[in-house]
């Protein structure tokens, strides 16, 4: 950079920010190219009109700018989840773009088609006719080596098909401007979802400073994407099924998986969804087995295919190398092309496009001693721009004509205008970032709006009962209302014990009653240390005071936490499925449970429980309002009223086992636990009657929180699942008919003396014990029908007797 120039030179809107930037750039920093300032300390194109909105907006406006895009960032659920369901960092997007020209970006647009060209035509050599190998243009030896080479992928790809459909470039500035790259992305080049949302979070934080910007759309290449996976279709070319193959909720990049399938309407998937037969690959669906004709792959190639590649894969779908070989299916990258990332071949690059291509390569690499550009980041702290070091992601895709027909063509792929910007030392994983930027490529006028609605080109076959839904899908939803139901259900028990804690010593009955929620929470003994129980019932205020405040921990596996990591680890895997509104609700869920830990006092820990159970009921309530009603949803209804029916009539065999006694006062609590308290009240006035409690909770139909309205609810949604092509009932309705006679069939009248008699006791927890049983086994009999992915076994070898 040469020297300071004089303010007054500065383009007056920005005078401030500039000028201090200009002084911090003079200090000491690194390189003579800077992204905002040119060699003068003159604001490059494109710059000018963006500094002058963050100027305009003053220190105030710019700061609740700042937080609302952070705000909007955690309430999509935006982060990098680090292998654990409940956990994950979020990053901090920078409210200033990267500004990149329009001259500066058709030279890095020429330089990546390119690489993508050549990067094609070295993968056909490598795993074909090997020509390279012998002219000694490639590192035999090294190559050889690397686990990156897979040899089964040899002539894998059909002749007509490209084996690079979607390709990732990470690249940096050096400091005389030119474009380096650090490394290729082909295996899963991740970070399209990200680039866009981050788009979207801008242009709703910034709905001024974007819509008059005269920049380049990002949609349109997407919408340019899925025409490509669409046309690289070998059957059903009309309306073939796209699928995205997810490594899993584990992944880092689960956010990104869930919202590019969403965003392209194209299903998520993990390899457990997926079967290979006779070279076809299928989607395991609850209407049986579907065809599946393009895969978007986010998994990396090893772990891909157990049966040739990586054997100790989980990821993966056994035969996918096969399917891919026999045209059964596309992959919108080829196996194999793991090979091209190999640091090793970046020396090579140069002689191998002149070799293939008849090209000077225009894209050098970086070496480790190119120092990088500089670029501006708003700190919102200090109200300044500060100089970093940015590194950008760029994403190139097969343009559709292309899609099946394996030739060189300058019009073969075609650059998104944008990409994903992060802070960090040139070739540093974004993953390690905590800054992002949007990147803004200029155009010379402002650009048209692209709908993320798309006009269907070809006829649509419509749907609407959700047989095309994975079984893993299904079953995610199922467990995702069970976990619900039941953290509900142990957080509204919490709050009657801290109830009766916070009267402790004051009441005789408060002190019983607070005993056999213990109970009912299953909370007998006291954790000393992580290695030592001590295995006795609780005794004294304190020992069950720290018992109940020990719940909202994460020990305990029936503690709130866990139960809520089980809630997140299932609502995860169905992301896609669930509506915005609903998905802000879980993110309040999880800043709430990030509050709870054991020096809550009673009080406040039993206010903790109450907004608990409110915003559970609020999530399933949107779930009913946005999700379409169909066998998804079915599922996640069933698994929630099982839950709680289980979970009432294990409270009501709780009343008739009370050791300590307390009569009346507990069936209160019953009353209050499942919210029926308002109910009974309006119908009987003050007076407690245990029979007339059991009416309300047993028998009465049109109570939602009764055992015939729950039996009823279940029975309707099982009665419009998929079924068997058999005129008998299968296990699950036989469980349900059970559960129902026994209901039907219980002697009301004798129940009726449940306060005099200990027959009408015995008649109770009879009929207790014949509704619980078939409903605990209810739950595994809905998983082996509609769940389970046991194949059964195919003889695969003739056998012949001995001669």
């Amino acid at each position: 950079m040469t020297a300071p120039v004089s303010p007054s030179l500065l383009a007056p809107v920005a005078n401030g920010l500039v000028e201090d930037y200009l002084n911090q750039l003079g200090k000491g920093q690194p390189g003579t190219y800077d992204a905002m300032l040119d060699g003068q300390g003159q604001l490059r194109p494109g710059w000018e009109s963006l500094l002058g909105s963050l100027e305009g907006m003053g220190p105030t406006g710019r700061l609740q700018q700042h937080e609302e895009i952070q705000r909007l960032l955690a309430e999509n659920g935006v982060i990098f989840n680090m292998h654990d369901e409940t956990q994950g960092r979020s990053w901090r997007l920078d409210p200033l773009p990267w500004v990149i020209d329009e001259v500066q970006w058709q030279a890095l647009e020429a330089g990546l088609t390119q690489r993508s060209r050549l990067l094609t035509a070295l993968y056909n050599d490598i795993y074909g006719a090997k020509t390279l190998f012998v002219l000694g243009l490639l590192p035999t030896q090294e190559l050889l080596a690397s686990p990156l080479l897979l040899l089964p992928c040899h002539r894998s790809l059909p002749n007509d098909r490209a084996p690079i459909g979607f390709h990732g470039v990470d690249v940096i500035q050096d400091t005389q401007g030119q474009w380096r790259v650090m490394s290729d992305r082909l295996q899963a080049p991740s970070g399209t979802g990200f680039a866009l949302e981050n788009r979207i979070l801008m242009a709703r934080a910034l709905p001024g400073m974007y819509r008059n910007a005269p920049l380049k759309r990002l949609a349109g290449f997407l919408d340019l994407h899925h025409r490509t996976l669409i046309a690289m279709a070998y059957q059903h070319r009309d309306n073939p099924t796209l699928i995205l193959l997810t490594p899993g909720p584990a992944s880092p990049r689960y956010f990104e998986h869930a919202y590019l399938a969403n965003y392209l309407n194209i299903a998520l998937v993990e390899g457990q969804d997926l079967v290979v037969r006779d070279t076809q690959v299928w989607l395991r669906t609850l209407g049986g087995l579907q065809p599946v004709d393009v895969i978007l792959r986010h998994c990396d190639d090893a772990y891909c295919d157990p049966l040739e590649l990586r054997g100790d894969s989980q990821l993966g779908v056994p035969g996918l190398l096969q399917a891919m070989r026999s045209g059964g299916v596309a992959l919108s990258n080829a196996l194999g092309v793991g090979i091209l990332e190999a640091p090793v071949l970046a020396d090579y690059l140069p002689a191998l496009c002149e070799h293939l291509l008849g090209e000077t390569l225009l894209l050098p690499n970086a070496d480790a001693s190119t120092q990088p550009a500089s670029a501006p980041i708003f700190d919102s702290h200090l109200q300044r721009l500060e100089p970093t070091t940015l590194n950008l992601r760029c994403f190139v895709t097969r343009t559709p004509a292309s899609a099946t027909v394996n030739r060189n063509a300058v019009d073969e792929y075609q650059v998104m205008p944008g990409g994903l910007a992060w802070v960090g030392a040139p070739g540093s994983p974004s993953l390690s970032s905590s800054i992002v930027k949007d990147v803004w490529v200029t155009a010379a006028s402002p650009q048209p709006h692209v709908s993320q609605l798309r006009q269907a080109r070809g006829p649509v076959v419509a749907t609407r009962d959700g047989t095309d839904l994975p079984s893993r899908v299904a079953e995610s939803l199922f467990w995702l209302g069970r976990y619900g139901e039941r953290l509900d259900t142990r957080a509204r028990l919490l709050r009657e014990a801290l109830l009766r804690l916070m009267e402790y010593d004051q009441d005789a009955i408060a002190d019983q009653l607070l005993d056999e929620l213990l109970l009912a929470l299953d909370i007998t003994t006291l954790n000393k240390d992580d290695e030592h129980r001590l295995q006795a019932p609780l005794t004294g205020f304190e020992q069950k005071r720290a018992a109940l405040l020990a719940q909202f921990d994460d020990v305990e596996p029936q503690a709130l936490q866990p139960l809520f990591s089980q809630l997140m680890r299932n609502a995860r895997s169905v992301r896609d499925h669930l509506g915005d509104d609903s998905w802000r609700v879980v993110h309040q869920l999880r800043q709430r449970m990030a509050t709870f830990n054991p020096s809550l006092g009673a009080s406040a820990a039993r206010r903790a429980c109450e907004g608990l159970s409110a915003q559970l009921a609020a999530f399933f309530g949107l779930c009913n309002e946005t999700m379409p009603h169909h066998y998804g949803w079915r599922f996640m209804d069933i698994g929630r009223f099982l839950d709680r029916v289980l979970g009432l009539l294990s409270l009501l065999k709780l009343t008739l086992n009370a050791p300590h006694s307390p009569g009346l006062a507990l069936w209160e609590v019953v009353l209050a636990t499942t919210d029926n308290f308002t109910a009974y009240r309006r119908r009987y006035r003050s007076e407690l009657h245990p029979a007339a409690i059991l009416d309300l909770l047993l028998f009465d139909e049109t109570n939602p929180r009764s055992v015939g309205y729950m039996l009823k609810r279940i029975e309707r949604q099982m009665d419009r699942l998929p079924g068997t092509t058999s005129p008998y009932r299968n296990a699950e309705r036989r469980l349900l008919i059970q559960a129902n006679a026994a209901l039907h069939l219980a002697d009301i009248d004798r129940l009726s003396h449940l306060a005099d008699t200990p027959e009408a006791q015995e008649a109770l927890e009879q009929l207790l014990d014949a509704l619980i049983e078939p409903l605990s086994a209810l739950s595994e009999a809905i998983s082996q029908s509609h769940f389970s992915h046991v194949e059964r076994p195919r003889q695969l070898v003739s056998m012949e007797p001995d001669a």
